[in-house]
C-alpha cells in the first residue's frame, strides 16, 4: 500500500466574506451577493437586487441556520428592520418583500374649477378641515390653494411678519394699575397682549380651546362672583394656574421655580402673582366655603357638553397620604399596601375617564357607603329621568345594594366576590370587537344569570337574579367573573366596560405624578368630630388575653392528658386555674365595648381642611380633562397617538412662539418640535382648534394657532 496523500483542507469561509456565525458567511462584491452554508452558496443575489437580499436574510433566520440578532448584524440592517421582513415574507411572501412607493400613486393637481370651489367655501366662513371634508382633500391642499389665491387661511396669516417681532420681548409695565388695585379703585387689570418671537411656554395657549370647553373659568367667576380690589382678576389666578400646571410645576411654589415674566406674558400681564398671594387669594375663595358649588358646576357643565358620555360613571376612592406630625385618621393607601393617616377622596369620572365630581368621605367610609351618596349626586347632576350605570370594584360588593341601585333606577357593573364557581370550558365563546378607542379586541366570555341571597328589610330573604359574564384567560386559565343588571348589553360591551376602570386609574396615576394630586396645599387643620364612632383598641387587648387563655387551656388540657389520674393532681388544679382564667378572660371581652366616641380616644385628633385643596383640585380636574381633549384630537395625526399623546403635548406645552396680533386675531405660531412627525401632528391639531374659533379669555380676540416649517 502506498503512502497516503495528504493536503490542505478546503476553506470553508470565502477570502473576503463576512462571518455570521460558525455555519454561515455572507460575501457581497460589486458583481452581487451570496450566502454560504458550510462553504456551500446556498443563496445569490445580483448587485442591486434588495428583494433577493432580503429574501437571503430571511431564510437564514426562517431555516434556523443563523439567529435574528447575528443575521441583522451582518446584512447591518437593524433588528426591527429584519422583523419587518420576515413578518411581510410570512404573511405576503416573496411580494411582500418589495419596497412600494409611499405616498400618493400618481400627483395630484387641483384643477381651477376646485380651486374656484375652495375659495367659494372659505368666503363663506368655513374653517379649513370643514372645506377639507366638503371637496374630498387634505386640509394642508386646502391650506396651500388658499394662500395662492390670496385667502391665507387663519394658520398661516401673517407669518411673513414675524421676523418684524422682539425676541423674547418683555410685557409693557403696569405699575400705575398696581397703585390702583392697592387704593381699592380697580377690580382686576385687563390682559394685554405682549407681542414678541420665542415667548418661553408660548406653545401652552393651545390648551384653551379645550380649557373653555370644561368652563373652568366662567364656573369660578359665577361661583365667587363678590371679588374684591385687586391687581390679578380670578380669571387670572386661574389661567396662571392652569399654565403653571402644563410646565410641569403642580403647586404654587412653582412660581419660585419659573420666570413671572414668562406666565406674566401668557396671562396678559406683566409678571405672575408671587407665591404669598396666590396663597393669599385661594385662601380668600375658601373662606367662603364653596368648593362644593365649583364642582357642582363644573359637573353640570361637563355633562351639558358630553350628553350621551355621560351615561356611565366610574366610582372609587383615592387616599391622600399625610406624612405630618397631627393626629389624623388612618386609610387603606392601596399603592403602598398599607394603613397610613391620610384622607379619602371619593372619584367620580366618566366614560372616557375624565373627572366630573370628588368629595371628601368620612374617615373609615367603606365603598358600600359611598355608593349610596355617589346615587344622590348623579340623581342630582342627570334628573329624575335618566337611568344613569355606576361602574365600581369588588369592594362595593353587597346584594342589598345591588338591590337599591336597581330601585333607585341606577344600572351597575361590578365584579364578582368570592367564593366563585368556575365556569365550564365549553360554555365560553370568543368575542371579537373594537372598542371606541378604535383597537381590536378580543375576549372568551361565557354568559349567564345567577342568584344572590340576601337579607332585606325587617331581615327578611330575599333574592335578587343578575347577570354574570365570566372572561377567561387562556394562557393563566384565570376566570373574571362580571355582575350587572344590564340585559341590553351585549356580553363584550359589558365586559369592556368594566376592563375599561383602567381609564380611572390612569386618572389617578397621572394626576398623581403630574398635577399634585397627593399635594397638601394647604396646612390648615380642623379638629375632628370627637363624638364620631371608632372602634375601640381595648377591645382588641381583650381579645387578645382570651387567645392567651385558650392556649393556656390546651396546654393544661394536654398536661393532664400526658399523666395519670393518680398522679395528677397537680395537672388538674392547672386545668381548673386555666378554665377560670378563660372564664374570667371572657367575661372581661364581653364587657368592653366595641365601639367608642373618638374624643374618649384622642382629644388631639384632627382633619384636614379640604376647602382650599379643593378649589386647586377643581383646576387640576379640569386641566386634565383639557388636555385628555386634545389628546383625542391628535390621535387621527399621529400613529402612535395611544402611547405618545400626552407626551407630545407635553412638548408642545413647553415650547417657545411668536405671539402675534393681527387685526382682531391673536396668532399663536409655535416652534418646531423635537421630530417632524410631531411637528406635523400638533400642526394638525392647530387646524382643528382654529375651527373653534375660541376668544382668548377677556378679549375680542379670535386665536389661530400654527407651527413654523410643519
Amino acid at each position: 500500500m502506498g503512502p497516503v496523500m495528504r493536503g490542505r483542507p478546503l476553506p470553508l469561509e470565502p477570502a473576503g466574506s463576512v462571518r455570521i456565525n460558525h455555519a454561515a458567511q455572507l460575501l457581497e462584491t460589486n458583481e452581487g451577493g451570496a450566502v454560504f452554508v458550510y462553504g456551500m452558496a446556498t443563496w445569490c443575489y445580483e448587485p442591486g437586487d434588495v428583494v433577493g437580499r432580503r429574501l437571503a436574510a430571511v431564510q437564514l433566520v426562517e431555516t434556523s441556520t443563523a439567529g435574528p440578532t447575528e443575521v441583522a448584524a451582518a446584512f447591518r440592517v437593524e433588528f426591527e428592520t429584519l422583523r419587518r421582513w420576515r413578518k411581510a415574507w410570512s404573511e405576503h411572501g416573496v411580494e411582500g418583500l418589495i419596497e412600494h412607493k409611499r405616498g400618493p400613486r400618481s400627483p395630484h393637481k387641483v384643477s381651477e374649477e376646485l380651486a374656484s370651489r375652495i375659495v367659494e367655501l372659505r368666503r363663506k366662513g368655513l374653517s379649513l378641515r370643514t372645506i377639507a371634508a366638503e371637496v374630498s382633500l387634505d386640509p394642508s391642499t386646502v391650506r396651500r390653494c388658499l394662500a395662492r389665491a390670496g385667502l391665507v387661511g387663519p394658520s398661516a396669516a401673517g407669518p411673513a411678519r414675524a421676523a418684524g417681532l422682539e425676541p423674547l420681548a418683555r410685557p409693557a409695565e403696569r405699575s400705575g394699575e398696581r397703585a390702583l388695585a392697592r387704593a381699592g379703585l380697580l377690580s382686576g387689570a385687563e390682559p394685554q397682549i405682549c407681542e414678541g418671537a420665542s415667548l418661553p411656554y408660548a406653545g401652552s395657549l393651545i390648551v384653551l380651546p379645550a380649557l373653555a370647553l370644561t368652563g373652568l373659568i366662567e364656573c369660578f367667576e359665577q361661583v365667587y362672583a363678590a371679588g374684591r380690589a385687586a391687581f390679578y382678576s380670578l380669571r387670572s389666578l386661574v389661567l396662571a394656574c392652569v399654565l403653571l400646571l402644563l410646565t410641569g410645576e403642580a403647586r404654587a411654589e412653582g412660581l419660585t421655580r419659573v420666570d413671572p415674566v414668562d406666565i406674566g406674558r401668557l396671562i396678559g400681564l406683566d409678571r405672575a402673582p408671587e407665591v404669598k398671594t396666590m396663597r393669599r387669594r385661594m385662601e380668600e375663595l375658601a373662606l367662603t366655603r364653596r368648593s362644593g358649588e365649583l364642582f357642582e358646576s363644573l359637573a353640570r357643565h361637563h355633562l351639558d357638553r358630553e350628553g350621551a358620555d355621560c351615561s356611565l360613571f366610574y366610582l372609587d376612592g383615592h387616599v391622600r397620604a399625610y406624612h405630618g406630625t397631627a393626629r389624623l385618621p388612618k386609610a387603606h393607601l392601596a399603592r403602598a399596601r398599607l394603613s397610613a393617616p391620610g384622607e379619602l377622596d371619593s372619584w367620580l369620572c366618566d366614560r372616557s375617564g375624565d373627572g366630573v365630581l370628588v368629595w371628601n368621605a368620612e374617615p373609615g367610609a367603606s365603598l358600600s357607603a359611598e355608593l349610596r351618596r355617589a346615587m344622590k349626586e348623579i340623581r342630582a347632576l342627570v334628573g329624575a329621568s335618566a337611568r344613569p350605570t355606576v361602574v365600581f370594584d369588588r369592594g362595593g360588593y353587597s346584594p342589598k345594594l345591588f338591590a337599591e341601585l336597581i330601585a333607585a333606577g341606577f344600572h351597575f357593573i361590578t365584579y364578582k366576590k368570592k367564593p366563585l364557581r368556575p365556569e365550564p370550558r365549553n360554555s365560553f365563546v370568543e368575542r371579537c370587537f373594537v372598542d371606541d378607542l378604535g383597537r381590536k379586541k378580543t375576549y372568551l366570555l361565557a354568559d349567564r344569570h345567577v342568584r344572590l341571597a340576601f337579607r332585606g328589610d325587617k331581615n327578611t330573604p330575599r333574592r335578587l337574579t343578575l347577570r354574570q359574564v365570566t372572561r377567561l384567560d387562556e394562557k393563566s386559565g384565570h376566570q373574571t367573573q362580571i355582575l350587572s343588571d344590564r340585559e341590553d348589553l351585549a356580553s363584550h360591551e359589558l365586559a369592556d366596560a368594566m376592563f375599561s376602570r383602567w381609564r380611572q386609574e390612569n386618572f389617578f396615576r397621572y394626576m398623581r405624578l403630574n398635577y399634585g394630586l397627593d399635594a397638601l396645599d394647604s396646612y390648615a387643620k380642623t379638629p375632628d368630630a370627637a363624638e364620631r364612632s371608632v372602634p375601640n383598641p381595648e377591645k382588641k387587648r381583650a381579645a387578645r388575653a382570651v387567645r392567651e387563655a385558650k392556649a393556656a387551656l390546651q396546654d393544661a388540657e394536654a398536661e393532664v392528658t400526658r399523666t395519670t389520674l393518680s398522679a395528677g393532681s397537680s395537672s388538674l388544679e392547672a386545668l381548673g386555674r386555666a378554665r377560670a382564667a378563660l372564664d374570667q378572660a371572657l367575661a372581661a371581652q364581653r364587657a368592653v365595648p366595641a365601639r367608642v366616641s373618638l374624643g374618649a380616644l384622642h382629644d388631639d385628633a384632627m382633619r384636614l381642611d379640604s376647602e382650599r385643596k379643593r378649589l386647586h383640585d377643581a383646576i387640576r380636574m379640569a386641566t386634565y380633562n383639557a388636555t385628555s381633549a386634545l389628546a383625542r384630537l391628535i390621535a387621527p395625526h399621529y400613529r402612535r397617538a395611544e402611547d405618545e399623546a400626552r407626551m407630545v403635548l407635553r412638548e408642545a406645552f413647553c415650547s417657545p412662539a411668536d405671539l402675534q396680533v393681527v387685526g382682531d386675531e391673536l396668532h399663536v405660531r409655535i416652534n418646531a418640535l423635537s421630530a417632524a412627525r410631531r411637528s406635523r401632528a400638533i400642526a394638525g391639531l392647530c387646524e382643528e382648534l382654529n375651527a373653534t374659533e375660541t376668544l382668548y379669555p377677556g378679549t375680542k380676540l379670535r386665536l389661530v394657532y400654527s407651527v413654523k416649517d410643519a
